[in-house]
């Protein structure tokens, strides 16, 4: 069984799939923002993974879209293979479930951002 596959994970991602978005913006947010990023930074990690432009990341957070929901209309840049490592504790590369893979990647990316990388190497520019 993988490691992501174990009866508890597996209740917490159905957890996870049903939680709104909105719910979860604001907390990256806040995390983004006591590390003196902007909002504008996020939404850009934000709409470059999902592929989304503003307008449609503002109907998802108005529409209280649930995250399985969001990432089932996004359209998840090509280069987000790139988006490796580790979040909490689990490795990227070892979650077998795509929903659970794609949120840990945006995850990685609010990280980055957190740590003070510049917004153009979290998107994979350069």
């Amino acid at each position: 069984m993988a490691m992501d596959e174990t009866p508890r994970r597996q209740a917490n991602a159905e957890r996870v799939k049903r939680t709104p978005f909105a719910a979860i913006y604001p907390l990256y947010l806040a995390k983004l923002e006591r590390k003196g990023r902007t909002r504008d930074e996020l939404d850009a990690a934000i709409r470059w993974l999902t592929g989304l432009d503003e307008a449609g990341l503002a109907a998802h957070l108005d529409a209280a879209t649930t995250v399985g929901d969001f990432f089932d209309a996004a359209d998840l840049h090509p280069d987000a293979v790139a988006i490796t490592g580790v979040v909490c504790g689990v490795r990227i590369a070892d979650i077998a479930d795509p929903l659970m893979r794609r949120i840990r990647i945006m995850d990685k990316l609010v990280d980055e951002l957190a740590k003070g990388r510049p917004l153009d190497r979290v998107l994979r520019a350069g």
